[in-house]
């Protein structure tokens, strides 16, 4: 497929070229989430491709980050874009209001979408009116969440920041490839920049992208074929009979 054109003119990804923690707006940095070791030791962080993934177990801090970047470049933490902001995230506001962004071209346009809300998100975006019939007419909730997704990402990614939180939960194995198809085309149009929080070892393969482990050591690359999470998938499909034995030995075996 051909990279899609820019649309708004803004042109040289990644525009969010830095992120940094102002400890002097912090007020108590022994409080969650300041104390993540992630946080304290991982930033201030360069970002220098397009497409960013964030890799780490549940609890390192990635989707905390995620939503106070989120918060900071002013996208409604429940999911949406600047022009509606309905909740405050305690974490992500908490996090998001300490944190210095650093851009080559600031760019307003883009999104932040989390899987687990993107439901709350159409519901108040059609509760104000908002149009989805781009979509063939069809509501996104007589979608399912994977068609729904990827309606989303057709139909309105386009120039801008685009922040996702593990969107691999809404979408099947075929379906993380369809994004990926969808992913290439914006990377290559140069006008958008994706930092994505994810745990799918497909995700992670993305050719481009620059994969940063999130752990207690801070934030820092990976190779993602050496990840735990891709090394565990290929491990456990190549042999799993032995994952079997181990995880159903008992006492007397």
């Amino acid at each position: 497929m051909a990279p899609r054109a820019p649309v708004t003119g803004i042109h040289g990804s990644p525009f969010l070229t830095e992120i940094d923690l102002d400890w002097a707006r912090v007020a108590d940095p022994d409080v969650h989430p300041f104390q993540l070791r992630s946080i304290a030791r991982g930033l201030p962080l360069q970002l220098r491709s397009p497409v960013t993934m964030l890799l780490g177990q549940n609890g390192a801090g990635k989707s905390t980050l995620l939503e106070a970047i989120a918060w900071a470049c002013g996208f409604d933490p429940i999911g949406g874009d600047r022009r509606n902001s309905y909740a405050d995230d305690v974490d992500g506001h908490q996090l998001g209001r300490c944190l210095k962004l650093g851009w080559r071209q600031k760019v307003l346009d883009g999104y932040f979408l989390r899987a687990e809300t993107f439901y709350q998100w159409v519901d108040r975006m059609e509760a104000l009116g908002a149009s989805f019939s781009q979509y063939e007419h069809r509501s996104l909730h007589q979608r399912s969440h994977g068609e729904a997704f990827l309606a989303l990402f057709e139909g309105r990614f386009e120039d801008g920041l685009y922040l996702l939180d593990e969107p691999e939960a809404a979408l099947s194995p075929d379906r993380q490839l369809a994004f990926m198809s969808i992913l290439h085309q914006l990377e290559a149009s140069r006008a958008a920049q994706f930092i994505i929080a994810t745990h799918s070892p497909l995700l992670l393969c993305y050719p481009t992208a620059t994969v940063l482990q999130v752990d207690d050591q801070g934030i820092a690359p990976v190779d993602p074929r050496e990840s735990e999470h891709v090394r565990l998938t290929r491990d456990f499909l190549n042999a799993p009979e032995r994952y079997f034995r181990h995880l159903f030995a008992t006492d007397e075996d």
